[in-house]
């Protein structure tokens, strides 16, 4: 989605809610200055893409562990 920057100042709770499904681009006489995300969205979509993958006798305290006795 774009938007104008004044839309975005005068509809700011709007495109907040929005930012959290898709990403929206802000312009600024026609040309794009900014990206309105959600910081979250990609570390979700990766977890996502996991499901199924891992083994499910795994262990997540494993590597916490091995980490640990490395340091």
């Amino acid at each position: 989605m774009t938007i104008t920057a004044k839309e975005l100042k005068n509809n700011l709770g709007k495109y907040l809610q929005i930012s959290a499904t898709e990403d929206i681009f802000i312009t600024k006489y026609g040309k794009v200055v900014a990206k309105l995300t959600n910081p979250y969205h990609d570390r979700v979509e990766t977890a996502k893409s996991l499901f199924g993958i891992l083994p499910k006798d795994i262990d997540i305290e494993d590597p916490k562990i091995e980490r640990l006795a490395m340091k």
